[in-house]
């Protein structure tokens, strides 16, 4: 009998040729009976049949530590091999199949026994009341959003706050954010590295007052019931005061009215909006559509107010504004507040992006260079939002305006798809849709000038168009084909499809980032690009194969 070793027990062969690549794997002994298979775990098994037991044995296996399979133990999960259950729940989660579990099969890892208090209940992140829970000594979940700008783990955590869709947050020398499933989180001796830090998992507060009282144990003394009666009396008066100063700020923000079925938005009066905004004395841009004002309600929360230009075209913007945005929620779509109607005059209110658009970054001197990390980070939340918008919304929504300057960066850098104002519905039932010309020059895809019906994948294009500025830092409109020669190399797309076939994606980089680039993302980002910007739409990517590419 051989000895129970996968490395002695098998020989093998690597064939490469034109025509195809792949392993041999050769039983040394042909008296051995061998299987190959892929466990549920997800583990590749190589089993050989022992004789003497009436058994199969395993003898090589890979990855050697289950930890290291993608998503092993499924979503909100953490996994320690040293443990006879090798995954488990985190805190405030429970088994999503319990019977899947049985049978080994993790991969539905956990689900949240009690709701998060921002998002679920009251849709505001100000007055949220969630808590985050500490674990430590454990490698970070997959697929982090890395927040170069925040400085501080108290930033960091506010951060996380302030979005109702980040569920984890990280800090050492920078802030990483976690907004989709946590997968891939490894507890035990997993060595000194990056990876072994503290994750604050976002909790409720009635799940962190739990915890703290099972801490407190037996020996909790509790209040003699005049100091109950005390306590409650106290108790009373502040809830009497909290309901006054809630009624009058809502008196003097204007928020009589929760328009679309209760989703959130607003009607505003002309005259709130007008003192928020100090009479629309601070501008913070402008265009074809309008302008918009920064402004501060009563409660201090910061609004940007978009005032809509033109009796007819405001309008049009403001309902395709309104019943579009005003529906869907995501966290790199800017959210509406709400909205104002008065005679002709329409004006919509939105969250505040105190970090501008990436234009101002990109092609001003005057504002905060963009680092390359928060550049990919920038270019990799507009593909959620755009993939969002395509495909997970009840009815599709084409943009038909991506550009830099419809993209809004908040405290944070998180990028934020804005200004739906050119939007278009495709229903689930329709593939295609013909709608008038639309858009802005340099971001147009060629079936717009065809004149034939449009897809997203127009969208698709003016994405493709934007993440080379984001590369180079340089504007489409002085990248533009030389008129005067006819010479196309001077075309930047074409400059970038040459310079990756030759290799030489760094002299492609905005200058200004001095070399600080990791090239293998900066190559991802050229190649998408060119895949994007593909003259026949059936060539282009979706966005959804861009996030994914994004992702690694």
């Amino acid at each position: 009998m051989p000895e129970m070793n996968g490395d002695n027990l098998f020989t093998f062969k690597f064939v490469n040729n034109d025509k195809e690549e792949y392993f041999i794997k050769n039983v040394t002994d042909d008296k051995l009976i061998s299987v190959s298979l892929l466990d549920i775990t997800g583990q590749e098994k190589q089993l050989i049949w022992v004789e003497s037991s009436q058994d199969w044995v395993t003898v090589f296996t890979q990855p050697k530590d289950q930890c290291d399979v993608y998503a092993t133990c499924g979503p909100f999960t953490i996994c320690n091999s040293n443990t006879a259950q090798v995954c488990d729940c985190l805190k405030g989660f429970s088994i999503r199949s319990p019977k899947d579990w049985k049978i080994e099969d993790r991969s539905g890892g956990c689900i949240r026994k009690v709701p998060l208090d921002c998002g679920a209940r009251n849709q505001s992140r100000n007055a949220t009341t969630d808590k985050f829970y500490p674990m430590t000594k454990v490698k970070l979940p997959a697929m982090p959003i890395v927040i170069e700008a925040v400085g501080s783990i108290d930033h960091c955590a506010q951060a996380c706050l302030d979005n109702c869709s980040c569920i984890a947050y990280s800090y050492s020398d920078r802030c990483s954010l976690w907004y989709d499933d946590l997968l891939n989180i490894k507890q035990g001796d997993i060595g000194t590295t990056r990876n072994e830090e503290v994750l604050y998992l976002r909790i409720s507060a009635k799940d962190a007052e739990s915890w703290r009282n099972t801490k407190r144990g037996k020996g909790v003394i509790w209040a003699t019931s005049a100091a109950s009666v005390v306590a409650l009396l106290l108790l009373a008066v502040v809830m009497w005061f909290l309901l006054i100063w809630r009624s009058k700020r809502k008196h003097t923000t204007g928020m009589y009215n929760n328009a679309q079925g209760g989703n959130g938005i607003v009607a505003f009066r002309y005259i709130d909006l007008q003192h928020a905004t100090k009479n629309f004395s601070e501008k913070l841009g402008g265009g074809s559509f309008g302008s918009v004002f920064k402004g501060l309600l009563t409660d201090s929360t910061a609004i940007a107010v978009k005032r809509l230009d033109g009796v007819r075209q405001g309008e049009k913007e403001f309902r395709a504004e309104v019943s579009s945005i005003g529906i869907i929620q995501h966290i790199n779509l800017v959210k509406l507040i709400g909205f104002c109607c008065k005679g002709s005059m329409r004006l919509l209110v939105y969250e505040y992006m105190p970090n501008l658009s990436p234009d101002a970054h990109l092609f001003r001197s005057n504002t905060e260079l963009l680092s390359w990390s928060v550049r990919y980070q920038i270019a990799l939340g507009i593909a959620r939002g755009l993939a969002y918008l395509h495909d997970s919304c009840r009815d599709r929504i084409i943009h038909c305006d991506i550009k830099p300057q419809n993209i809004l960066l908040d405290t944070s850098f998180v990028p934020k798809v804005a200004y739906f104002g050119m939007a278009k519905f495709l229903g689930r039932d329709f593939s295609r849709v013909l709608t008038t010309f639309r858009g802005t020059i340099g971001y147009l895809a060629p079936e717009w000038i065809s004149g034939v019906a449009i897809t997203p994948k127009v969208d698709v294009y003016s994405y493709g168009m934007m993440l080379l500025e984001i590369v180079s830092g340089r504007s489409n409109n002085t990248c533009k084909e030389n008129s005067s020669t006819g010479d196309h190399s001077a075309y930047f797309p074409v400059q970038v499809a040459r310079k990756l076939l030759e290799g030489d994606v760094a002299s492609l980089l905005d200058d200004r980032l001095h070399g600080d680039v990791n090239l293998d993302e900066a190559e991802r980002v050229c190649k998408v690009a060119c895949w994007c910007i593909q003259d026949g739409e059936s060539n282009r990517l979706t966005m959804g194969e861009v996030v994914q590419i994004l992702e690694g």
